[in-house]
């Protein structure tokens, strides 16, 4: 399927084609919003849940040692970096926002619209964390509690971010752009024979 959008045109056919497109961008829209939403909702359930049962308790064993549950407040970014620039993680999670919302005003790729509305609910479950958990606005520490063995501990609100940079890494190598159009890397002309053969004569001169 091609996920790029119609191309305008002159007189009926161009409004028909920038009426396709307009459908076209709502929808991917549309993809984008539901994924940010259940992963948004995903990650706000799991913190109430964890909060509520696991939070002052010993942890869970999930996986033996490899993989247990523990809530830890975290007040840095992902994984526990920068615990000391709870502000300035805020201010970026809300930057994030704002250019995944503005890349959307042109969206026409499913897989784009997939990858930024995981990006968007991922940001949007940290960001929760940190306007409404203590200990205030802004700075609200996040609730991580996935622990994994010498890694580190995290939520999905984490997961979410990661699998949808990765999914947007991965398009970008192929060459794809949230327009839906594609770019190739630039190739230099190859050397035409008639030119090298010239180019021999010359030399035979």
């Amino acid at each position: 399927m091609d996920d790029s959008a119609p191309q305008p045109g002159t007189g009926a056919a161009g409004a028909t084609a920038a009426s396709g497109a307009r459908t076209v961008r709502r929808r991917r829209i549309g993809v984008l919003l539901a994924v940010a939403l259940l992963a948004f909702l995903i990650d706000l359930g799991s913190k109430l849940l964890v909060v509520a049962r696991l939070e002052g308790h010993q942890q869970i064993q999930v996986i033996g040692d490899i993989m247990t549950f523990e809530v830890i407040r975290n007040p840095g970014a992902a994984f526990g970096m920068g615990q000391a620039m709870t502000v300035v993680f805020t201010a970026i999670a809300a930057a994030v926002i704002v250019v995944i919302w503005r890349i959307a005003r042109r969206l026409y790729s499913l897989p784009w619209a997939v990858a930024l509305g995981l990006l968007l609910g991922g940001a949007l479950g940290n960001l929760t964390d940190r306007l409404f958990r203590a200990p205030g606005v802004f700075r609200g520490h996040v609730v991580d509690f996935i622990s994994v063995q010498h890694f580190a501990v995290f939520n999905l609100a984490d997961s979410a971010i990661v699998c949808g940079g990765i999914l947007v890494v991965l398009l970008s190598f192929r060459g794809s752009n949230p327009d839906g159009t594609t770019h190739q890397p630039a190739k230099q002309p190859a050397a035409q024979d008639g030119d090298d053969e010239e180019n021999t004569g010359d030399g035979a001169r």
